[in-house]
Order: C-alpha cells, then structure tokens, then sequence
C-alpha cells in the first residue's frame, strides 16, 4: 500500500498499520478455504472479526497464519500489523472470544507470532478489494 501520493490524492493510510512491503510467503495468506469441519467452523468465525480501524476481515488482512485442531482444542496462530498495535487486547479478545463460541470447541487457545512479520502481501485478493473500497490505495 503507498500513501497518499499526487496520482492518489483521496487514498489515506490507516494510523495504526505499517504497510511495508515484504516477501510473500508460499503459506500464507492462510484463508482456510480447504479447511471441513471444525476447523471451518473456526475459520468462519474467525471471517467474522473485522480489523477495529477498516471494514476488513482479519483474515482478509492476513492476520490469521493458521487454525490447529486436535478434537475439541483448537489454536489460532495469529499476528498483527506491528507488535505494538493498540487494538492488541480488543482483537485478542474477540478472536479468542468467537472461537470459543464456536460449538465443538472445548478448548481455545491464541497464539501471537511474529514471524513471519505482516506485510500487504498477506493481505488476500478480497482484502485489497475491500482496502480499496474503504479508500486506502493497493
């Protein structure tokens, strides 16, 4: 994502989220779409939780680096835009939250990772879509 620049005078960089390019991982962006099951249920709700600054999904951010299942425990391998994001604490929550309410999950757990560290390449196809429409330029 650039910033506002002469040729894209009405994109805006949202405040909290370093847009840096960055190498594309082969794994990632994690979107779950093989995902059957449980872990779908999992990746559906997860789907649900959009970023507190942009009307985009985490997992359309590319927050989301995968869903473990193993029965009824599940973990999110999970990462944010830069460590020191101050929605933190409000997107940890919801996302251990809606996975908890998800129905076979016995057991929830977060992890935080910061590698690979976040950049507009996990952003998927339809989060740029939707970056763009809210008016942040790709």
């Amino acid at each position: 994502m650039s910033s506002n620049t002469s040729d894209d005078t009405d994109a805006t960089p949202c405040a909290y989220t370093d847009y840096r390019a960055g190498e594309a991982s082969d794994d990632l962006p994690a979107t779950g779409d093989d995902a059957t099951g449980l872990e779908a249920d999992v990746w559906d709700a997860l789907y649900g939780i959009e970023d507190p600054e942009m009307p985009i999904s985490i997992v359309d951010l590319g927050l989301i680096y995968g869903v473990g299942v193993d029965g009824g425990a599940v973990t999110v391998d999970m990462t944010l835009t830069y460590s020191g994001c101050p929605a933190r604490d409000m997107l940890t929550t919801d996302v251990e939250d809606a996975v908890a309410a998800v129905d076979g999950v016995e057991d929830a757990a977060l992890r935080l990772v910061w590698s690979p560290e976040w950049t507009v390449e996990m952003v998927t196809e339809r989060g740029k879509d939707d970056l763009r429409e809210f008016g942040l330029s790709i």
